[in-house]
């Protein structure tokens, strides 16, 4: 018996959350029955898929080598289902982008409610995580990153470039002294990321400073935005983000800026998808503008 669409589905929920709960939770199935139609696909193709262990599901050599195959057919049925639905003047179905917290809070809710007026049965979902999203597990159906992959096989197209600048309140800056040079921050109270936990090293802003330590730090560009407002130190802030907290200020901003870089990137089967390309051209060029419309602010 040759494996059927709904077996690849099935291996393909698996696959990407190593487990028969985590993929019952995506498929809307009893996790036994999953199980079950698991065990009946390794039957039909006499060979185990997977890697049992008290940790979860792991791929098999012979799993690897159907995943590959099972992500063209993904990528195959789902072009054949656009093509179906023929062209239209309206995206429809649901579309989930993976995205740092600074894109996702100050940036993302306005592009997509934007395109979400242009698209009423269009369902966008954002998914805002402090770290890398994994494609490959499908949690999404494109990231927004700060830097271009280095493994994997995926579309990748540069958004626009943005900028950061060191800020703090103006209670800050009334109650501790003026900053007029470099060596004025030495001593000076830092907000910024958790060290060790900052995922991607274009987002280690204090270290371009020659600062080591970090005094009150958070792996959520929000909750660092919410220190500085509260007066506690100085921190690198978005341009984009500071429009939305009035009471910051940049700190030596003909001294101090730095240059950073959105990229959009993509399931490379999803070039064959009409639908996919509208909704990725659509959303690069609303991150454009509006970047430049809230950076044209500060």
């Amino acid at each position: 018996m040759e494996p059927q669409w709904d077996d690849m589905k099935i291996f393909l929920a698996v696959a990407r959350q190593e487990s028969l709960s985590g993929a019952g939770r995506v498929l809307k199935l009893d996790p036994a029955t999953v199980g079950r139609r698991i065990a009946r696909l390794e039957e039909a193709v006499q060979t185990p898929l997977f890697v049992k262990s008290p940790q979860g599901y792991t791929l098999s050599a012979a799993g690897e080598r159907m995943l590959e195959h099972a992500e063209q057919v993904e990528q195959a049925m789902r072009a054949a289902t656009d093509a179906l639905d023929g062209p239209s003047e309206r995206l429809s179905g649901q579309i989930r982008i993976g995205a740092p917290d600074g894109s996702a809070n100050y940036l993302l809710p306005q592009v997509c409610a934007a395109i979400g007026d242009e698209n009423p049965e269009l369902d966008i979902q954002i998914v805002s995580l402090p770290r890398v999203v994994n494609l490959s597990r499908r949690e999404a159906d494109m990231a927004i990153t700060v830097s271009q992959p280095t493994a994997g096989q995926f579309l990748v197209q540069k958004i626009t470039d943005y900028h950061l600048h060191l800020a703090a309140s103006r209670r800050y800056l009334r109650t501790h002294g003026h900053i007029d040079t470099l060596d004025d921050l030495k001593g000076r109270r830092m907000v910024g990321y958790i060290p060790d936990m900052i995922f991607d090293a274009e987002l280690d802003y204090l270290s371009d400073l020659g600062i080591s330590r970090v005094h009150l730090a958070s792996n959520s560009v929000a909750v660092q935005l919410k220190l500085l407002v509260q007066g506690v130190g100085l921190g690198m802030v978005h341009d984009f983000a500071l429009p939305s907290h009035g009471r910051l200020r940049k700190v030596l901003a003909d001294q101090v800026s730095l240059t950073r870089s959105f990229y959009l990137v993509r399931h490379q089967g999803d070039q064959r998808s009409a639908r996919m390309n509208r909704f990725a051209e659509s959303l690069c060029a609303g991150l454009r503008e509006e970047v430049h419309r809230l950076e044209s602010l500060t």
